[in-house]
């Protein structure tokens, strides 16, 4: 038996922190296309069923695009059986408007709810949603058979210290010994497999596509394979994102201009192989020297046309040599000077203050300051 694990979809998602609003809509547009090639990847490879995790939409407001996509989804894959328990952002009546719900979408509540998954009823999937009133009881109420292989469905954040009624986190050590094989978790949106017990593993699948910069790195799915007569289980975690983010930190120290800038910051992105695709967000860092030329609108509109999406952010320090200019008589020389001799300023501070005065005193552009 084949089933898919997936989590934290986030539907209908504004994305509007980083991106226009016509890229954002694109990119929501994005994730219903990644969700529904999904279940096209679960059709073809004869997956048996899909556990959704929580948060398969990011709004109480739900377009009516997405809302009948998902719905359509599931109801033209009759074959598959669809396992869906709503997590901390998803709305308490998305299933109301489908009236009649279809015979493969199983559904949880604030109960323990368990289904067969097979014919002769070898694999059990159990869950329940967390709220203020089992969110302290619902590990000593589970109650599961040793000799199923038994799959277990939560929302929330894990943790190895006793539950103190909060709904949002899950005890792992209150869990052990329960006959868990699988922990079918959602919430954290980094894909995450560890041993629960001697007998069973927790798995986070992570989020189908990243969306923020604090979500970089591969996103997918884990697609599970059981043997019920051997009660085996092997899980694999399949990449499956339209699009990947990354967060490139780039050393400009010694760099000269923005010419040695933009060169640097391109090797540094063909070494993690980005693409066109790709969304980046690029980490100047290092020093570089006051008077070096920097222009960092320059820069990302040098950039954009070879990547998605890009923003630049510098974290770079300035480089001050007083020394050059202890014996320059020119207006730069005495106002370096002036600047170094205020014993009220930083020396961070000094070297941002010599900056822009030295970029004023060459008639440059200033920064925005960081």
């Amino acid at each position: 038996m084949k089933i898919i694990h997936c989590a934290d979809v986030h539907l209908d998602s504004r994305m509007t922190a980083n991106l226009s609003k016509e890229k954002a809509r694109e990119r929501r547009n994005e994730l219903l296309v990644t969700f529904t090639r999904m279940i096209e990847y679960a059709a073809e490879h004869g997956v048996d069923a899909v556990i959704l995790a929580g948060d398969l939409f990011d709004t109480g407001h739900i377009s009516a695009a997405a809302a009948k996509c998902v719905q359509q989804a599931i109801e033209h894959h009759p074959e598959i059986d669809f396992y869906y328990l709503r997590g901390n952002h998803d709305e308490d009546g998305f299933t109301d408007r489908w009236g009649i719900l279809p015979p493969n979408l199983k559904l949880f509540s604030e109960q323990w709810t368990s289904y067969p998954a097979d014919d002769k009823d070898q694999i059990r999937i159990s869950g329940i949603e967390l709220d203020e009133k089992n969110c302290s009881t619902f590990c000593h109420s589970l109650t599961l058979d040793a000799d199923k292989m038994n799959l277990v469905v939560l929302h929330g954040q894990e943790t190895d210290t006793p539950s103190k009624g909060n709904k949002e986190t899950i005890s792992l050590r209150e869990l052990r010994n329960k006959n868990i094989d699988y922990l079918a978790l959602g919430h954290v949106h980094a894909y995450k497999m560890e041993p629960l017990d001697s007998r069973g593993i927790y798995c986070y699948p992570g989020c189908l596509e990243g969306r923020g910069f604090d979500e970089c790195g591969e996103h997918g799915f884990v697609l599970l394979e059981i043997d019920e007569t051997k009660k085996k289980l092997s899980a694999e975690f399949v990449p499956f994102a339209g699009r990947r983010l990354y967060t490139i930190y780039v050393d400009i120290t010694g760099c000269r201009s923005t010419a040695d800038i933009l060169s640097q910051i391109r090797t540094v992105c063909a070494g993690e192989s980005c693409d066109e695709s790709s969304l980046i967000k690029v980490v100047l860092e290092g020093q570089v020297d006051v008077d070096c030329e920097k222009n960092l609108s320059y820069l990302e509109q040098s950039l954009q046309d070879e990547f998605y999406y890009l923003k630049i952010q510098d974290k770079s320090e300035l480089k001050v040599d007083y020394e050059a200019f202890r014996l320059d008589q020119s207006l730069k020389g005495e106002f370096v000077r002036l600047v170094q001799g205020d014993d009220t300023l930083e020396e961070q501070e000094k070297s941002v203050i010599i900056r822009y005065g030295i970029q004023a005193l060459a008639g440059e552009e200033l920064e925005a300051c960081n």
